[in-house]
C-alpha cells in the first residue's frame, strides 16, 4: 500500500461518495474513543469546529501510522446545538430526545476532513452547514424513528437527509456533501492539485 489512498472511516455514505467520484481507495476503520476525546476537548472549552477537526486528524493519523507510504483521509462530523454537542443516538428514546430538542430550532453541522501522509497532516478542511428543523409533531417523530432506526442510529442528530430525514427540515444553508459527512468538493480539489486524481 505504498502509494495508496485509504479512507479511515466506517461510514458507508462517505465511501459511496468517494466511489461515485471515481476514487480508487481502501477502507480501514480507525478505532478511537470518540466520546473520551470529545469530553476532554469540551472540558477545555474547545469550539465544535476544533472537536471535529481533532477527531478527523486522530482517525487519519491512527491508520497512517500503520501504512507509512499511504495517503489517509480521516473524517468526522459534529452537530453543534446552542452550547451542546450532539452525538449519534444511543437508543430510539435518545433519538426522540434529540429530535424533540432540535425541532423548530437551528443547529450547525461541522464536517471535517484531514489528509495524512508521511507522518503528518498535509491538508484539512472543516465545512459548516446551518439547518433549521420544522416543528414536527410527536406522532410523526415516533413513526419516523420507528421506520428509520436502523439507519439513523449511525447519524449525529438522528437523521439522514438522503432519506426520509429530509422531511424534518424547513431550510438548509450550506454544502449538501458537508451534511453527508465529507467536504467532498474541497477534498477532490486537493487530490487533483496533488496529482492523486486526474483533472
Amino acid at each position: 500500500m505504498d502509494t495508496s489512498l485509504i479512507l479511515a472511516s466506517g461510514s458507508q455514505i462517505r465511501a459511496q461518495l468517494l466511489r461515485n467520484a471515481g476514487l480508487d481507495f481502501a477502507v480501514e476503520v480507525a478505532r478511537i474513543d470518540e466520546d473520551a476525546v470529545k469530553d476532554a476537548l469540551l472540558a477545555e472549552d474547545a469550539p465544535p469546529r476544533d472537536i471535529a477537526d481533532t477527531l478527523a486528524e486522530m482517525k487519519a493519523r491512527k491508520i497512517a501510522d500503520k501504512h507509512p507510504g499511504a495517503m489517509v483521509i480521516g473524517c468526522d462530523q459534529v452537530l453543534a446545538f446552542g452550547k451542546s454537542i450532539l452525538s449519534k443516538p444511543t437508543s430510539p428514546e435518545n433519538a426522540t430526545e434529540q429530535l424533540r430538542a432540535l425541532r423548530g430550532q437551528q443547529h450547525i453541522l461541522l464536517s471535517a476532513a484531514v489528509v495524512y501522509a508521511d507522518g503528518k497532516p498535509i491538508w484539512r478542511h472543516v465545512g459548516q452547514v446551518r439547518l433549521r428543523m420544522r416543528d414536527v409533531s410527536d406522532e410523526y417523530l415516533a413513526a419516523y424513528i420507528s421506520r428509520n432506526w436502523d439507519d439513523i442510529r449511525h447519524s449525529v442528530g438522528a437523521y439522514q437527509l438522503e432519506g426520509e430525514g429530509v422531511r424534518l427540515f424547513h431550510s438548509i444553508s450550506g454544502d449538501y456533501f458537508h451534511v453527508l459527512g465529507v467536504p467532498l468538493l474541497e477534498l477532490l480539489a486537493f487530490l487533483t492539485l496533488r496529482g492523486v486524481i486526474e483533472g
